[in-house]
């Protein structure tokens, strides 16, 4: 299971997540900062678990490309 966790407040919208993995990440046309598909919010922080392990690659590349380090990748 690969858990994605996402502090969206503050996101400075560089779309770097977007372009590494677009099947969990995109940008809101509201604000400009990314959103976590499917994530559900909690005291700022946006979290979703998927059972597809095929998509840790691309979200790990995400959070290390991710300039403000607000994206975390775990698999449990």
């Amino acid at each position: 299971m690969v858990v994605i966790t996402l502090q969206r407040n503050k996101c400075i919208g560089c779309n770097y997540c977007v372009e590494l993995a677009s099947s969990q990440f995109q940008m809101s046309k509201k604000d400009g900062k990314t959103v976590l598909l499917h994530s559900k919010e909690k005291k700022g922080f946006f979290t979703v678990k998927y059972n597809d392990e095929n998509i840790l690659d691309d979200c790990k590349k995400a959070a290390k490309a991710c300039p403000v380090n607000i994206i975390s990748v775990k698999s449990i």
